[in-house]
């Protein structure tokens, strides 16, 4: 059983040609995710087709186990937007729901063909499509067979460390390791939304904070407080960021993001801003009152001013 919804999604994303196509949720849009697509983009040049990526979401786990939390690396967005931007001619989101999750492998690959004109399927060895995960490598291949297309096996990217995989980023997100994270990524970690107003804590003590309002279900560092890169209107800032929950003020247990931009005076609020994390530079601590506070958001500054300019002298160095 296929739905319209998803028959109506592929065929927005069609492309009026044979098509070499991946599938996946590529939350986070990682170094494996873009070795996969880099070789996608590959097939179909050699082949003569259009690279076209599917892309499910919500994640399929949320549907089949919705009791499993389930926190994503980028928003949908932001994936939308970057898989675009890694040189393929189509991306198809795909409205994963209850009743897709019922239809079988070759009633989806029939609708690829369809709807995409599927020519080659471009996929990992632990691949699975379909009920139950039915559509396993080898039953693909067969579909292939009778259906008239080819399937391709790319094999996992591997670093120092293992396979480059989604839980191997939430695992060095949980522990505040941002190189290590950012290396995964192949770019830097980042989070944004809009400057919502919040109780204004910094600015009673001199360091005005932009309180950035992060969809509920997005991946959040380790508590702490990390220098940052933020970047507003077209420009960006050296700036220190809070991820946590505020123990000196007592607040409560809800995470909040809060930004102090170094050299930036103005009002930030209902603007959308991106904060991308560079380093972590210490824990969350519950200090004894504000004015030890501020004097440990002063040293914060400092530190965070001195990894920035280290970046930047390590970038424009030849």
């Amino acid at each position: 059983m296929v739905t319209a919804l998803a028959r109506e999604e592929l065929r927005r994303a069609a492309v009026g040609r044979p098509t070499a196509v991946t599938i996946g949720v590529f939350d986070g849009v990682h170094r494996g995710h873009q070795a996969l697509l880099e070789r996608l983009r590959a097939r179909a040049d050699r082949d003569s087709l259009a690279a076209v990526v599917v892309t499910f979401h919500p994640n399929p786990r949320q549907v089949i186990r919705p009791d499993l939390p389930l926190q994503y690396l980028t928003s949908l967005e932001d994936r939308l937007d970057l898989l675009m931007h890694s040189g393929v001619a189509s991306v198809a989101q795909v409205t994963f729901t209850s009743e897709l999750a019922q239809s079988d492998a070759p009633d989806f690959v029939r609708l690829l063909k369809e709807e995409l004109q599927l020519a080659l399927l471009v996929v990992g060895p632990d691949f699975a499509l379909g009920r139950g995960r039915g559509g396993d490598v080898a039953t693909l291949r067969a579909l292939g067979d009778e259906l008239g297309f080819g399937v391709e096996v790319i094999e996992f990217l591997q670093d120092d460390s293992g396979r480059v995989s989604s839980t191997d980023i939430r695992g060095a997100l949980a522990t505040g390791d941002i190189g290590r994270v950012s290396s995964l990524l192949g770019r830097r970690f980042s989070l944004h939304g809009p400057v919502v107003l919040g109780l204004e804590r910094g600015r009673s003590i001199g360091f005005p904070t932009a309180n950035v309002a992060v969809g509920a279900d997005r991946a959040l560092p380790a508590a702490g407080v990390y220098a940052t890169i933020a970047h507003v209107g077209g420009r960006t800032y050296p700036s220190v960021t809070n991820i946590g929950v505020r123990p000196t003020f007592g607040e409560g247990d809800a995470m909040t993001v809060e930004c102090h931009l170094l050299d930036f005076e103005g009002d930030l609020y209902g603007r959308d801003l991106r904060v991308e994390l560079t380093r972590r530079l210490r824990g969350e601590v519950k200090f004894d009152g504000p004015d030890a506070l501020k004097a440990q958001i002063r040293k914060d500054c400092d530190a965070a001013r001195a990894e920035l300019t280290s970046l930047t002298a390590e970038s424009s160095a030849p």
